[in-house]
């Protein structure tokens, strides 16, 4: 594993109050639901500091799987399904990566977590970039894991911006799915690749075109600067869906932001190193060591 640091500046380095835990009565029957016909569906477990996990395209919260016990344990973790993804499938369009991140902050009110650690994975980084963006106040300390500021960087980009939305549509999600694990998901096991094909190949045809189409205009290079919270960027030394050139531009754009690389880790990085990267995610939230 490699690392680069950069000191926070001090003004960075405090925690803001949090929204006081709701007690386990009330926990309990908001562990997990749909509270209205445009609230994302979420899942709400563990005590502790909030934890905002947010998913990738053309997947679900269950991405998370391998490690939310593990965060849970320290923290009170907040899993929605995105809008037209899993469980919030129902919910219209647009997708655009603005209403994503508006759907979260929304969702935290809903919850009344004025502030939390946000957690976003491949395109769920990019949601959570717009949320440390457009509600600040929300996102008191921010990891960006396997993703980008801009997706449509390279002739191969742009060619597979155009190419894989037309493959979804054409072959459904989950021929799609099971083509797309086969090829970019070899260091998977059969089984966790089985896993993986089917929590795609769940995902509504329709939907994930219109999101994967609204996910390639995403551009937040201009923007980078003004993410003023605690930044931990980790990225896979093998990433061949988003090579490294992605988590150096966040590292070199976002101001005292923190870049650790996996060696040998692919864009699978959360389940093929999934105590690792509890490891890596927990030491820069600071609570590794401490009492639960």
């Amino acid at each position: 594993m490699r690392s680069k640091f950069r000191r926070w500046p001090a003004e960075l380095t405090g925690r803001p109050a949090i929204t006081a835990t709701p007690t386990d009565s009330v926990r309990a029957e908001m562990s997990s639901g749909l509270p209205s016909s445009d609230m994302l569906y979420f899942t709400d477990r563990g005590s502790g500091p909030p934890l905002l996990l947010v998913h990738g395209l053309m997947v679900a919260s269950e991405m998370f799987e391998p490690v939310v016990d593990q965060f849970a344990a320290r923290h009170r973790v907040i899993v929605p399904d995105l809008r037209g993804h899993g469980r919030s499938r129902a919910l219209p369009p647009p997708y655009i990566v603005r209403q994503l991140a508006a759907d979260l902050s929304r969702l935290l009110h809903h919850l009344g977590i004025e502030s939390t650690a946000v957690l976003g994975y491949s395109q769920g980084g990019a949601v959570a970039q717009q949320l440390a963006l457009d509600h600040p106040e929300q996102c008191r300390r921010l990891v960006l894991a396997c993703t980008y500021a801009f997706n449509m960087a390279t002739g191969r980009e742009k060619l597979e911006g155009h190419v894989l939305p037309a493959l979804v549509r054409v072959l459904g999600p989950k021929r799609f799915a099971r083509l797309a694990v086969s090829q970019g998901a070899k260091a998977l096991g059969k089984g966790r690749a089985d896993w993986l094909a089917g929590l795609m190949g769940d995902q509504d045809r329709k939907s994930m075109v219109s999101a994967w189409k609204e996910t390639m205009s995403f551009d937040s290079r201009k923007r980078l600067a003004e993410i003023a919270c605690p930044t931990l960027v980790v990225a896979g030394s093998k990433d061949q869906a988003l090579p490294m050139y992605h988590a150096e531009m966040l590292h070199d754009a976002i101001t005292g932001s923190q870049l650790v690389v996996v060696d040998g880790a692919r864009h699978t990085l959360i389940w093929t190193h999934p105590d690792e990267f509890v490891r890596l995610v927990g030491e820069f939230l600071g609570i590794v060591g401490e009492a639960p």
